[in-house]
């Protein structure tokens, strides 16, 4: 009889977890590189200690040599881990056993957090180099967004209710320069993130004597890593930084998909995400074509954002060495990590292929018949008028086009008080609404001129 799926969350089902992650982040956090990992850290701290001279350096070769990762019984590993409550016992148990006389200096002076940390350490500084990754192809796709429509003139939205024009463009210059700003943090917090850890018992490295700040320094070489200046078993600021800094990504992720939704509403449909037949189907109306992309990534968004909350949560520990709140992160952390691939993935989809429909957007922006422009025509009327005048003029043409259904520049040509001072072709230039922009088109140039391109 075949195995049935036995998953129970979203990034592991087989139906679900290709929507809220990606197969390579899932990969970085599954049981094996984990353990993986591990083994990793427990081989480089032999190799430390060897150069070091706190053990023999034909220990530390054999432990390297020996150490077998494919060959350990992971369900004995399941086992102990089980009763242990941790897992590095357990490793170091079948470890020793690999290695034969050299076993009995597998994990030497160090302590179980020393290599659970590290290892997570490793696991960020992968799971950190395909969010840059991402980050870096979906700030192209954004820049060319903007360049092509730095001139599309749409109707810009304040409390969802049309305010004045903007551009396209400009919209998604906004986008880009968040993720600017999160390429930016990224490169700032992998040197405070991305350091080993290895104390001992109670952080002091006691065991070690006067060698335990050069194994650490040869430790953390041997891996890539940098040199903590202080112990951080209980200081959790570096990881909290990582899982908030991910709540950052995918919170520009959501704002950018709740736009794109209600941008692709059929009152709207000013813009779709790429067509691909059956996606977006609904099961009753053929019709249907929903934001697939834009609804994962928003639910993405508010996912990381928890995790985000309990890594705060979990920086209040006690003491020396944690209690609880150290568990905490061995669910925020890689839940974060994938679903924030999984966000990044559907949104590097969405926007790379977006249909933007610029007849639509015109047509929006004229459904206010030159409402939306009140401002620029009052300012244009200004200096012929009197700016109170012109804010009375207006005020009075706006009423008298809502009522009657007339153009905003069909309401001040009835006006005595406009038509004998302006005539009929600068109050048409006053209420197209693609005459004001402002400076949208140039914050555009502004933000794509603002970094390396």
């Amino acid at each position: 009889m075949p195995a049935f799926p036995t998953s129970t969350t979203v990034l592991d089902s087989v139906l679900f977890r290709d929507a809220f992650g990606t197969r390579e982040m899932r990969e970085v956090f599954s049981d094996l590189r984990l353990i993986s990992r591990y083994a990793e850290v427990e081989v480089a701290l032999a190799k430390a200690e060897a150069r070091c001279g706190v053990i023999p350096a034909d220990a530390a070769e054999a432990i390297a040599n020996r150490t077998d990762v494919a060959a350990l019984d992971f369900e004995l590993l399941r086992q102990e881990t089980d009763n242990v409550g941790y897992p590095i016992l357990p490793l170091v148990h079948q470890m020793v056993k690999q290695c034969g006389e050299a076993g009995r200096y597998v994990h030497w002076g160090a302590t179980t957090q020393d290599i659970m940390d590290t290892a997570v350490v490793l696991q960020l500084r992968d799971g950190l180099k395909i969010v840059e990754d991402d980050i870096a192809v979906l700030r192209g796709i954004l820049a060319d967004l903007s360049k092509r429509h730095r001139d599309t003139p749409m109707a810009g939205r304040t409390h969802l209710q049309q305010a004045l024009p903007v551009t396209f463009g400009y919209k998604t210059a906004i986008w880009l320069a968040a993720f600017d700003r999160h390429a930016e943090r990224l490169a700032e917090l992998k040197p405070r993130v991305l350091v080993g850890q290895f104390a001992g018992a109670a952080g002091t490295l006691a065991s070690l004597g006067n060698k335990g700040f050069a194994v650490q320094q040869a430790l953390c070489e041997e891996l890539g890593l940098g040199v903590p200046v202080s112990t951080w078993h209980v200081a959790r600021d570096g990881l909290a930084e990582a899982v908030n800094f991910l709540a950052l990504v995918t919170g520009t992720l959501g704002k950018i998909a709740l736009d794109i939704m209600i941008m692709a509403s059929t009152e709207f449909a000013e813009v779709y995400e790429p067509f691909v037949k059956g996606r977006g189907a609904s099961s009753t109306m053929p019709q249907k074509r929903n934001p697939i992309s834009s609804e994962l990534m928003l639910a993405a968004s508010k996912a990381v954002r928890q995790h985000a909350g309990l890594m705060l949560d979990a920086m209040v520990q006690d003491f020396e060495r944690a209690t609880g709140p150290w568990h905490a992160e061995w669910m925020a952390i890689p839940e974060s990590f994938v679903l924030t691939a999984g966000a990044l993935h559907q949104a590097k989809f969405a926007l790379g292929g977006l249909i933007v429909d610029e007849k639509r957007m015109a047509a929006n922006l004229d459904i206010s018949r030159g409402l939306i422009v009140a401002e620029a025509v009052m300012m244009g009327l200004a200096p012929a008028i009197g700016r109170q005048e012109a804010h009375d003029v207006v005020y009075d043409a706006c009423r008298a086009a809502n009522d009657s259904g007339l153009t905003l520049a069909e309401a001040l040509a009835a006006d005595d008080r406009v038509a004998s001072r302006i005539d009929r072709a600068t109050i048409d230039r006053l209420t197209a609404p693609q005459n004001y922009l402002g400076l949208a088109p140039d914050m555009v140039d502004r933000v794509l001129a603002s970094m390396k391109r």
